[in-house]
């Protein structure tokens, strides 16, 4: 298990939120006027008030000594601009709204925007990727909080997406988001990007293109709320544990049910991308004409997408297997539009 430093206002806060981030990291708790002599470690949780300025600047300074590739997540009041600004001045390399969620912070520093960053990718060029996964990152807190979406926030990274996947192209998208180390991010940016290079070539308008993107970082909303364990596990899930992770179209649904504007065949493609024309999909058996035309593209460009993944457990495959796979699951899925996604594996050959 993974280790953490809690630093709060007092020892007594620290380790009441130690406590939240149980069965995610064995963390050691220490007040702020009690900084530990020893260096920050790869993970420090910050949760403190700033209000004294000696206590700012010896902060500042402890956490001048963490390794160069540790985080620093500073829990703050939702929306605090200030608490934002002051957060960074010191030495945060990322945020958390309070009270700090164990899963969120876990989830957190496995896709962590600054140590993109830190491994070379902040350039032009990776754009489409950060907003992609600041997105993500927005989605999944809002998941687990039980709050509204941003769908503003989600319609702005979603232009940025498309203009990205559309400028760069998909084989150089694909490249970068395999070196990201969170298979669950990684996943929902594959899909992405192949589900907007899908609707490219099918002809879609600009409007379309950017609701498909939207739909490819929301698809998995679900899994915000699947055990950490069996979301990130690094080797093939048994069946008790397969069982937990179908219950994440559902899930998404939950999260999404309440969210005023949100277009229903968003909604749509969250909860049926794993059903099949021939009834054997999951949640709720779908047949046919029960499945509309964009949930057959988006499943399409799950199923491909998590066949290009790189796992601990398999290497990814390569785009002629991925498709001879579309091919042979027959009945399945919309052999049609199957054949006119030929075109999209000829893009990063």
């Amino acid at each position: 298990m993974n280790r953490a430093t809690v630093v709060s206002d007092s020892s007594e806060n620290a380790r009441v939120i130690a406590a939240r981030l149980a069965g995610f990291f064995v963390a050691d708790a220490f007040g702020v006027h009690e900084l530990p002599d020893a260096s920050p470690g790869e993970c420090t949780l910050v949760d403190v008030s700033l209000r004294d300025p000696a206590q700012f600047s010896e902060l500042r300074r402890w956490l001048k000594r963490r390794p160069q590739a540790g985080q620093v997540i500073f829990g703050i009041d939702r929306d605090s601009h200030l608490q934002a600004v002051q957060a960074y001045a010191i030495g945060a390399t990322g945020l958390l709204p309070r009270p700090v969620d164990g899963k969120l912070l876990a989830l957190k520093l496995a896709g962590d925007i600054a140590s993109f960053a830190r491994a070379g990718e902040a350039s032009e060029r990776s754009a489409g990727v950060l907003a992609g996964m600041n997105a993500l990152q927005s989605i999944f807190a809002a998941a687990l909080a039980g709050e509204a979406l941003d769908l503003q926030s989600l319609d702005r990274a979603s232009e940025t997406v498309v203009e990205s996947i559309e400028e760069q192209g998909l084989a150089d998208w694909l490249d970068l988001v395999r070196r990201h180390h969170s298979q669950t991010y990684q996943h929902c940016l594959i899909v992405t990007a192949v589900a907007v290079s899908f609707g490219r070539l099918l002809g879609f308008s600009g409007a379309d293109k950017r609701r498909v993107a939207a739909a490819g970082l929301l698809h998995d909303i679900g899994k915000a709320r699947i055990p950490l364990d069996i979301l990130e596990k690094p080797a093939r899930l048994n069946e008790k544990e397969l069982v937990v992770m179908r219950e994440h179209p559902l899930l998404g649904l939950e999260a999404l049910k309440d969210v005023p504007g949100l277009q229903p065949e968003m909604r749509d493609m969250v909860v049926h991308h794993h059903e099949c024309l021939d009834g054997s999909g999951y949640p709720h058996g779908l047949q046919a004409n029960e499945i509309s035309d964009l949930v057959r593209t988006m499943t399409i460009a799950d199923i491909y997408g998590a066949l290009l993944e790189r796992r601990a457990y398999k290497p990814p495959l390569s785009s002629t297997d991925a498709y001879q796979i579309l091919q042979d699951m027959g009945p399945k899925l919309d052999q049609d539009l199957v054949r006119e996604f030929r075109a999209v594996t000829r893009i990063h050959n």
